[in-house]
């Protein structure tokens, strides 16, 4: 089972990375409850660094704060588990990256909840220049790798759904 989904995160990662190149497109990465995993599987795809500029991994709200701007007050008022937070990391990696999208994700992997979310509580956001998104997923808590490879799953389909969209404009 394990291998399976590890091929499946790995073909989707190929397929974003080869729309990304196809558009020309960069992007970078903010994460939380995936601990790298989506940057992970990214780079693991041979000439990404046509398109991946950076990712960050921010687990603590102090770094979330210091070095990727998320402000005090949203973190404070929302929680690190929120859409306002979701979408700091995403708008703030693209800009600090200067990528033409940032991605993000955060949320409760589990086994237990956080901040009053149960595990498998997670919000992905995506920041371009002319779009911003942001889901909540309620993922199934199977295992907290289940709930981390469902995540990174989900950031892929937004990247590419963002895509598809730019390109019927």
């Amino acid at each position: 089972m394990f291998q399976l989904i590890e091929k499946e995160l790995y073909l989707k990662a190929e397929n974003t990375v080869k729309l990304l190149k196809e558009k020309n497109l960069t992007v970078a990465t903010a994460e939380s409850c995936t601990g790298g995993m989506l940057a992970s599987y990214i780079t693991s795809v041979s000439g990404v660094s046509d398109i991946f500029e950076m990712g960050i991994t921010s687990y603590s709200c102090r770094i979330k704060n210091k070095l990727l701007g998320v402000e005090n007050k949203t973190l404070e008022k929302f929680g690190a588990v929120s859409k306002e937070t979701a979408t700091e990391m995403a708008v703030n990696v693209r800009n600090l990256a200067n990528s033409d999208i940032g991605v993000s994700v955060t949320g409760a992997a589990g086994p237990s909840g956080t901040e009053g979310h149960p595990a498998g509580y997670v919000f992905i956001a995506l920041s371009a220049k002319n779009a911003l998104k942001v889901e909540l997923l309620n993922i199934e808590p199977k295992s907290r790798n289940f709930v981390r490879e469902k995540a990174v799953s989900a950031v892929f389909s937004l990247i590419e759904q963002y895509i598809k969209e730019q390109s019927n404009d």
